[in-house]
């Protein structure tokens, strides 16, 4: 696979500065992941997230480079002069700490400072136009979006894309979910170790809590040691955080009042966090180290545990999984070991380089201020104390060169993905964040080093004295995807988009219509996008004798499954949960989606087809 440069950061602002010249940089653009768990991958280069993906997606790739860009675009053409208010405010009943014995290492005095062990404050940025109408809003929260669990295949943006999903509806009225001019961002902060899964940890096969330092069940060990949401299922659970935090956003942004003025500022470097000399004191220094996973990292967490019955908390290897890692990939030097120590590692990824490096060598650190607001661009997942020590460090330096009260506010998951960053304390525990917590157990110090010394820069005005540091490298010849694609093929006697199971003649608010098609490879979508959607709810209005789109593949009321056969045969399911709030009247499910079609000695061609159910009617109880 031949790309021109498979990192997507380095590939929108490459498309940004051929388009605009110098007014989009790499300074003044962060691409900060609102987050989930449930989407399409295989779009990342370095070999960690390409093996985990099953092979590098380039279509994947270039349709989020393109997506990225077009919403820049968008933003850019629909520009106009207006105001920023921001507003401050805890929600309440959503999250818990899901390592609080990784969070009890940290030092009393330390802790005594704070009411809880994770960090409930919402930052909320109200945009609005000179007339003062809505135009956007970007909200910044700590929690981890896996109300979904790794049981989910659908794609789905988790309790913070169905908050935003619940504002967009809302202030774009007569809009279909992704359209509309309101944007409500829900970002990623220092969510490391918050989990959304508020009922806490239980023993799925006894029902006892397993809220120990090992997250471990007496019977059946780490396996069976899982936290689940509020709700009846994860869906439910998903709605149920996604509202709360809707509902909180919305009282920040109407009751908004304090303006953000003041000058723009940014400074961004490139660092090579394998070799930072981190100055602990005046006469004490140590470094960052090449980057390794510990065992506990294969031991997932108690919100996505890992296959292979591995335990959290682990600070020794185990022969078995050593033997087979040197004989496979090689042994970690002895210099690596002691540099993470005491982490045992289970992948040193920092030594392995074929096909391509393992991880990040060369990470991103970036802050952005508006006026009193400074956004730190975080590349990776800070822990709740590793957020507080980095906000305070940030404020602190700041207010050291004259800018005073600065507001500090940790924007995680930017540019570059690193995995975790856990506090020193914490990484001696070795919990899942800390055995993730890649370049060694100084890497939040490196870090804190590192953004006051952009925050020191914008505070002085010597910004254009900053190295621009080393580039990150690109790639070609990516692992290809491991699954091929193949012909799409209909049974004999039918075609395309037929209807397989018919949806029923009348259905009730609260039940399912269900239709069942003859399908292709949702794959081949991307390649040809003469559709929008996978699928459209329409309802028949009788005035104008037309058919009006009232859900798309977007909303949340619709599900839309592949179902893969043998040969290229495969179907499509489209379902519609009916609202309470559907209105009675005659509807129609209908599929979209596009074939792949192979004649001998010629190159494949992908083709759109679209298939309907029969008239519906949908009544009241």
């Amino acid at each position: 696979m031949d790309s021109e440069k498979s990192e997507w950061w380095s590939d929108v602002l490459n498309r940004l500065q051929s388009k605009y010249g110098s007014l989009y940089r790499r300074d003044n653009v962060i691409l900060s992941g609102t987050h989930t768990h449930s989407g399409p991958a295989g779009y990342f280069q370095y070999t960690v997230f390409v093996i985990a993906s099953e092979g590098f997606s380039n279509q994947t790739f270039q349709h989020m480079v393109t997506g990225i860009l077009k919403s820049i675009d968008i933003a850019h053409t629909n520009m106009k002069p207006g105001k920023i208010f921001i507003n401050k405010g805890n929600v309440d009943g959503v999250q818990i700490n899901r390592s609080p014995y990784s969070y009890l290492q940290n030092p009393q005095s330390e802790r005594a400072r704070y009411s809880s062990n994770t960090d409930k404050e919402m930052v909320v940025l109200k945009m609005v136009d000179l007339n003062g109408d809505d135009l956007g809003l970007i909200s910044w929260f700590a929690i981890h979006p896996v109300s979904m669990n790794n049981s989910n295949h659908l794609v789905n943006s988790d309790n913070v894309g169905y908050a935003s999903y619940l504002l967009e509806q809302e202030k774009n009225k007569g809009y279909l979910p992704g359209q509309g001019p309101f944007v409500a961002a829900f970002a990623s902060s220092n969510l490391g170790d918050v989990s959304p899964n508020i009922l806490g940890p239980h023993c799925i096969n006894t029902g006892e809590s397993c809220d120990n330092p090992n997250s471990t069940c007496p019977i059946g060990g780490p396996s069976m040691c899982i936290a689940k949401g509020p709700g009846q299922d994860m869906l439910d659970s998903t709605q149920i955080i996604g509202r709360t935090m809707y509902q909180r956003a919305k009282e920040l942004y109407a009751s908004a009042s304090q303006e953000v003025t003041g000058p723009l500022a940014s400074a961004h470097q490139w660092v090579n966090m394998t070799d930072v000399t981190v100055w602990l004191n005046s006469t004490h220094a140590a470094k960052t180290c090449k980057p390794a996973l510990g065992y506990s990292f294969a031991a997932g967490t108690i919100d996505g545990v890992g296959s292979l019955n591995f335990t959290q908390g682990k600070t020794e290897g185990d022969p078995f999984w050593d033997t087979i890692r040197d004989q496979v990939l090689g042994k970690p030097s002895e210099e690596m070991k002691e540099c993470h120590k005491p982490k045992p590692i289970l992948l040193h990824t920092g030594e392995l380089s074929k096909p391509h490096p393992w991880h990040p060598d060369i990470v991103d650190v970036q802050i952005i201020t508006l006026g009193s607001l400074a956004i730190t661009a975080i590349p990776g997942e800070l822990t709740t104390m590793s957020g507080r020590r980095l906000r305070e460090a940030v404020q602190a330096e700041f207010a050291s060169h004259g800018m005073q009260n600065m507001t500090v506010v940790i924007s995680g998951l930017c540019n570059v993905y690193t995995h975790y960053i856990a506090t020193y304390e914490e990484y001696q525990a070795q919990r899942y964040e800390a055995a993730s917590t890649i370049y060694g157990p100084h890497t939040l110090s490196a870090y804190i080093q590192l953004f006051r010394n952009l925050a020191k820069a914008i505070a002085t005005d010597t910004v254009a004295d900053l190295s621009r540091g080393p580039e990150p490298p690109f790639f070609k010849q990516l692992i290809l995807p491991l699954i091929p694609n193949i012909v799409d093929r209909a049974p004999i006697g039918r075609t395309f988009g037929d209807v397989l199971q018919p949806a029923k003649p009348e259905y009730r608010v609260g039940e399912v219509a269900e239709v069942i098609f003859v399908g292709a490879n949702p794959k081949n979508s991307v390649q040809n996008q003469t559709h929008q959607t996978f699928l459209t709810v329409e309802r028949y209005e009788a005035t104008s004798t037309s058919w009006q789109i009232v859900c798309n593949d977007a909303s949340w009321e619709t599900r839309f499954y592949w179902h893969k056969g043998l040969l290229g045969l495969s179907n499509a399911t489209v379902e519609w949960h009916i609202p309470d709030t559907a209105q009675p009247g005659i509807y129609r499910i209908k599929y979209f989606g596009h074939n792949r079609k192979q004649d001998i000695l010629k190159p494949a061609v992908i083709l759109s087809f679209e298939g309907s159910s029969s008239a519906f009617e949908v009544v009241t109880t």
